[in-house]
């Protein structure tokens, strides 16, 4: 074999060596080695100031009792407490103090308690706490037939109808007849009978004779003389058709119409009316 046969073929085996050796090196799992600063690794926790609040543990309708199970001492952030909550280490006998307070406004469970979501003992009447502003309360009796089989309850909404029988008025081209009107929309139940609120195991009918509804000063007048003249129906509303506000369309021009009834004439173009509900 010739010399330089002999160099080829050692650096061939030398290339195919060199090969084997890097594809060996290539296959072999690549360890990465890091390295972690303490300062890394050091987790720093934020300390909470913590204070114990008042707070409900059941949901609660308008016009309930509190009783002394029903509260407890909770944990919560002192930078969110808002003024008016009852703190621990500033009232701890609030519990027993509370005790038989009537809630006015709907309280949910966890809820802070506040004094302006309810009545103490001793305080103003429940009733007049639960009112609007500039509103009045005004009682209408009623019945199953009346009170849409007694399913109307406190805080339901109900349209007022008013059925009544309208005299002849030859004069005017009227015979005698009975008619209906809806007199006031939207008004809020406040009580039926002397209860308040739906009981605490989720009352769904109530049979009563007299329902207590808030209406403004002028529609109390018109109620007044709506249970006078005729016979007055509680129309309850759906869910979802409750507004807030007073414009419910009050057929408060009935004041004006009947009128006559206490000796006040009525004149339309220059000439005197008899006064009747439902005239034009």
């Amino acid at each position: 074999m010739s010399p330089m046969r002999i160099i080829i073929l050692v650096l061939a085996l030398a290339a195919a060596g060199g090969a084997a050796f890097l594809v060996l090196q290539l296959s072999k799992p690549q360890i990465v080695t890091q390295t972690v600063t303490e300062s890394e690794l050091l987790v720093k926790e934020k300390e909470v100031s913590e204070v114990q609040v008042l707070t409900v543990t059941r949901d609660f309708l308008v016009g309930e009792t509190i009783k002394s199970e029903d509260l407890q001492w909770s944990h919560w952030p002192k930078a969110n407490v808002v003024e008016g909550y009852y703190v621990y280490t500033v009232v701890p006998a609030s519990v027993e103090e509370l005790n038989g307070a009537v809630v006015k406004t709907a309280l949910y469970k966890g809820e802070p308690l506040l004094p302006q979501k309810i009545v103490m003992k001793g305080e103003q009447g429940l009733l007049s706490a639960m009112m609007s502003p500039d509103m009045r309360a005004v009682s209408v009796e009623i019945s199953a037939e009346s009170a849409s089989g007694g399913f109307v309850l406190p805080n339901d909404r109900v349209d007022l109808i008013l059925t009544y029988d309208q005299k002849s008025q030859p004069e005017r081209g009227i015979s005698e007849r009975t008619l209906a009107s809806t007199i006031i929309q939207n008004v809020r139940i406040l009580a039926i009978d002397q209860n308040f609120a739906v009981n605490a195991e989720g009352e769904t009918a109530r049979l009563g004779s007299t329902a207590t509804i808030e209406v403004t000063p002028r529609e109390a007048e018109l109620v007044a003389m709506a249970q006078r003249v005729g016979k007055v129906t509680l129309s309850l509303r759906p869910l979802d058709t409750f507004v807030s506000g007073t414009d419910r369309n009050a057929r408060i021009e009935m004041l004006e119409e009947n009128a006559g009834s206490t000796g006040v004439t009525i004149f339309r173009n220059g000439k005197p009316v008899p006064a009747g509900v439902g005239g034009n």
